[in-house]
């Protein structure tokens, strides 16, 4: 897994590329970025697979704000990223999501 972090000169955004590499996705056929920077819309955000079970997607986020994310594989898996910034638990308390800080 990775994040890159890209800071544009011209606008207040970043623009953040997530990876999941293949021993986190396994045989997955979807997987999906979900986070508060869409609503935690599970269907918003569909990764593209790029090559032997790796996804990746780019976004643009607002520069200056920590954004919790996750990884919803096949419907049904939630994943975090082991290169967040940081983890910070769930308002359910069972888990924590994975944050990227911009």
């Amino acid at each position: 897994m990775s994040i890159k972090k890209q800071y544009l000169k011209s606008k207040p955004v970043c623009k953040v590329t997530f990876t999941l590499n293949k021993h986190m996705t396994g045989s997955a056929g979807r997987v999906f970025l979900v986070g508060e920077f869409n609503d935690w819309d599970t269907q918003a955000l569909p990764m593209k697979p790029v090559k032997d079970g790796v996804f990746n997607l780019t976004v643009n986020l607002e520069k200056g704000h920590e954004y919790q994310f996750r990884y919803l594989l096949d419907g049904d898996t939630w994943e975090n990223d082991d290169c967040a910034d940081k983890y910070v638990r769930t308002p359910f308390g069972d888990s924590d999501n994975s944050v990227v800080i911009v």
